[in-house]
């Protein structure tokens, strides 16, 4: 019933919840930018708006660079409407010679789809507008929440440690700590990675000639921030991109390896060195977390759901009652059944320390 209800009351309060977990992540990530400002003297609230001005300036130069690859993607309409024309008419040739649906029919067929499409333009129309209209509102309200988060940290932290009693304020800090460390870890991980993928995948695509590649590197880059399912976007939309360009196949090979080869750095070289071995999360939680978080609050809630699933870990990890729930989330696997063994039946923590050995998981630690 209590989860139930919790998750009863996240979807309810989803837009109010979304920016301020947002706004949270964001302000935990400004700290260290914030306590380089206090060190020279700024007073508190200056040096708070200068690292949100900060911040809003790598974004600025992040939407400036993203339109300007749009606006060369527009420039070569006229190209791109030949490909996709040549693209269509060779795959109906194709289709024609290899099944019993002549042109004809393939028209009508497409006509019929179309006016079934148009149908849903009202709708779909809507919708974008009320969700350009909750972009701007987020927007709006983003800086204003990270600015009083960071203004009353202390009175926040007062209340946190107000709800547990004095001999268990030791755990409490410890567990903030962690926290803390798992996020900026995550966060600043994936603005590296952003970064390494746009130049990395762009510049390899910039080479072999593939026209719009820093466009297709971008929106891979910030795709691939998405756990499984952003990957999968990127691929199709890089692939899309290249048949739109091209008016021959050998780019969309070239792409796709390219992509492959690049993932292939990300995940068993690049990653791990960056954002560490913290905490693992297995990828049942991993692709399960994904789904949940982009039903509740859409996108927003697919780039949330890893670091709150960290987060959610950490906290479980160090309460006994809910430590079954951590086991749940991590990637401690035994390789011996508990149905065999039965000490991977409890909460020991020496069988948990040996798990994380066996697992190559190293605890987090402030540094």
């Amino acid at each position: 019933m209590g989860l139930f209800f919790l998750g009863w009351f996240i979807v309810l309060a989803k837009g109010l919840l979304t920016p301020l977990l947002l706004a949270f992540f964001i302000s935990i990530m400004l700290m260290p930018l914030y306590r380089f400002f206090r060190q020279y003297k700024l007073p508190d609230a200056l040096a708070i708006f200068v690292s949100i001005l900060a911040m809003a300036i790598v974004f600025g130069l992040i939407i400036w660079f993203f339109s300007a690859q749009i606006g060369n993607l527009i420039s070569d309409f006229p190209i791109i409407q030949k490909n996709v024309t040549n693209h269509l008419n060779a795959l109906s040739a194709w289709i024609e010679a290899h099944s019993p649906f002549s042109t004809t029919e393939q028209l009508d067929f497409i006509k019929e789809q179309s006016n079934k499409l148009l149908g849903f333009t009202g709708t779909i129309l809507s919708g974008a507008a009320g969700s350009v209209t909750s972009l701007v509102i987020l927007l709006g309200l983003l800086p204003i929440y990270i600015f009083l988060i960071m203004f009353y940290k202390n009175l926040l932290l007062r209340f946190v440690f107000f709800w547990f009693p004095q001999e268990q304020h030791g755990r409490v800090e410890e567990t903030l700590r962690e926290m803390q460390v798992i996020i900026k870890s995550y966060l600043f991980g994936l603005l590296i990675q952003v970064s390494y993928m746009t130049v990395l995948l762009g510049g390899l695509l910039l080479i072999i000639g593939i026209k719009h590649a820093l466009l297709i590197g971008l929106i891979f880059a910030f795709l691939n921030l998405i756990p499984y399912v952003g990957a999968l976007l990127g691929n199709i939309i890089g692939v899309l991109l290249t048949l739109a360009s091209s008016s021959e196949l050998w780019p969309v090979f070239a792409v796709l390896g390219t992509i492959t080869f690049v993932q292939f750095l990300d995940n068993n070289i690049l990653m791990p060195r960056i954002v560490g071995s913290k905490v693992k999360l297995n990828a049942l939680a991993t692709i399960v977390g994904v789904i949940v978080g982009g039903e509740i609050a859409g996108v927003a809630g697919m780039f949330l759901s890893l670091p709150i699933i960290a987060v959610l870990k950490v906290v479980f990890d160090r309460t006994e009652q809910f430590r079954q729930w951590g086991v749940l989330f991590g990637d401690e696997r035994p390789e011996r059944s508990p149905m065999e063994v039965p000490p991977l039946r409890t909460k020991d923590k020496r069988v948990k320390k040996k798990l994380e050995e066996q697992n190559k998981i190293e605890p987090p630690h402030e540094k």
